[in-house]
């Protein structure tokens, strides 16, 4: 649980980027282009990190590098809140990126650690405090910051302090764990992935890579983008937009929650299976609906959505159970990488040819899915 509950306070502090765009357009008359770019600089810096820490603490364990990446979250969070310039305001979404870096992989392989073998429900566990954190984010904007200010945004430093004190205990009980365990269980294990070839595990983990991509690609139209769309096409105020965006992530937490388990007893396949076919007629619909069935949509899309990210990470995970942190580092990376890369490109395809053109295109993203149909099945 506590894991899961810094996992929560360190992806509130990511999420107060996004939710504050409205206010920092506004403020330092941005187009949506320099918006996307913010939240590029933020997952960048954390894509390209974490499969690299990822494989160095499969080698050597750093329990206490959880905290550190951590402060380094809090630094981001002041320099946001007093940044003067549109550069400081890039470096500040660089440093938070930073921090998820660090924390991530080590994160990851500690909830699996601690799974008693319901490597699932741990990951669901894990990443729900990350989803609801997510959520949590516009949500406190909405009433904190929206009406405050940027300087605001500082008050969100006692939620890093307190992920410093949480993950400080979680690094101790981790170091006591590696100085008793066999080295086996330092890197995590599971089921082995059987008698598949290098080439075979090599393009499962592309296969994986491209389900990542179409639904963090699509996920990326929502979190950076989705409270422009309600203004824009809606009329709808600003604070209502955050709310309206707070229901979308909160179904995305339950999403989380609900996957793992879910694969734990039927297996990971018909999860992700699931999660392809089931929100392919909503993200579709989406796009034609008026405001209160575009809300209603945006439920079951979370939730679908997001059913599949623990299963497919365990997945991977049992394929590779000796490289628990270079898979970690790798996926979550990725997921970063191409919400960044997504938030970026949409953000110049929407000044180009309108936001609504921008949802009714990525409507069509979760057809990439069917390539799961390629997944060989894991004992």
């Amino acid at each position: 649980m506590g894991l899961s509950l810094s996992h929560l306070l360190n992806d509130l502090i990511q999420s107060l980027l996004p939710a504050i765009y409205p206010l920092l357009k506004q403020s330092f008359h941005l187009d949506f282009g320099q918006i996307g770019l913010i939240t590029l600089a933020f997952q960048a810096t954390a894509s390209l990190l974490q499969p690299a820490v990822g494989l160095y603490t499969d080698r050597r364990p750093l329990p206490f590098s959880l905290a550190v990446g951590m402060v380094l979250s809090l630094a981001g969070l002041g320099l946001l809140a007093a940044a003067p310039t549109y550069g400081a305001l890039v470096a500040a979404a660089a440093l938070v990126g930073l921090g998820s870096a660090i924390f991530h992989p080590e994160a990851s392989r500690v909830a699996r650690l601690a799974s008693g073998g319901r490597y699932g429900l741990a990951q669901s566990v894990f990443q729900v405090g990350g989803n609801a954190g997510t959520a949590l984010g516009p949500l406190l904007a909405a009433f904190v910051v929206v009406p405050h200010g940027q300087s605001s945004v500082a008050w969100f430093g006692l939620a890093a302090l307190t992920g410093i004190a949480v993950l400080s205990v979680v690094g101790r009980w981790y170091a006591g764990r590696l100085a008793t365990a066999p080295r086996v269980a330092r890197t995590g294990s599971g089921a082995a992935a059987g008698p598949l070839s290098r080439t075979r595990i090599v393009v499962t983990i592309a296969i994986l890579l491209a389900l990542i991509f179409s639904k963090f690609f699509y996920t990326a139209s929502f979190a950076s983008y989705y409270t422009f769309y309600l203004i824009h096409r809606f009329g709808v105020p600003v604070a209502q937009s955050q709310l309206y965006l707070f229901v979308f992530l909160g179904s995305v937490a339950l999403g989380t929650l609900l996957g793992g388990p879910i694969g734990d007893r039927f297996g990971r396949k018909p999860v992700i299976w699931g999660s392809i076919l089931g929100v392919l007629p909503f993200t579709l619909a989406l796009p034609h609906a008026d405001l209160v069935w575009t809300v209603a949509f945006s439920v079951p899309i979370g939730l679908i959505l997001a059913s599949a990210l623990p299963a497919i990470l365990v997945y991977a995970q049992d394929l590779l159970p000796g490289r628990i942190g270079l898979v970690s580092g790798l996926f979550y990376g990725f997921a970063f990488g191409m919400g960044g890369l997504g938030a970026a490109l949409l953000g110049e395809l929407a000044d180009r040819v309108g936001i609504e053109q921008v949802f009714a295109m990525c409507a069509y993203l979760p057809v990439i899915g069917f390539l799961a149909v390629m997944l060989p099945r894991l004992r």
